[in-house]
């Protein structure tokens, strides 16, 4: 807006440019805009296609669906859940999604615990507890009072 209130007042695109601190061709690009387009050329203009409002919401009512029932997914398995009612996604666009929707996550548990044999186990504590320094006996002074 400056610029084109700058050129109104009779400046050169140079000089905008040089009391701007941008370049000149930037000054003539946006007066060409301003000139051809009026205030639809200051309003600042979002690259790539118009975001799929329709789309979004059918994609998260499907996730939403699909989390509520009583299992874990992964974002592949959601990913091929949804290409199984039309919606085509990556695992990765999937993932985006949930993000989006605060859905948690967390690695699973890495645990030998179902392969340890109980009786070992205990036989083990046991050991260790042998094995175990006693407790210090109170702390006497070295000399007499």
């Amino acid at each position: 807006m400056e610029m084109i209130l700058l050129s109104a007042s009779g400046w050169s695109p140079p000089r905008i440019a040089e009391y701007l601190g941008v370049h000149a061709a930037t000054v003539r690009r946006v007066l060409k805009a301003w000139s051809h387009e009026g205030l639809d050329a200051l309003e600042r203009k979002l690259p790539g296609p118009v975001p799929d409002v329709e789309r979004h919401a059918m994609v998260v009512g499907m996730l939403e669906k699909f989390l509520s029932e009583p299992r874990t997914w992964t974002s592949s398995q959601l990913a091929e859940a949804l290409a199984g009612v039309g919606i085509q996604m990556s695992a990765r666009q999937t993932e985006r999604y949930l993000a989006e929707l605060g859905a948690g996550w967390r690695r699973t548990k890495s645990s030998l615990e179902h392969l340890q044999q109980p009786e070992a186990v205990e036989r083990a504590r046991r050991k260790l507890t042998t094995l175990k320094k006693s407790p210090r006996p109170e702390a006497r002074p070295l000399l007499p009072r």
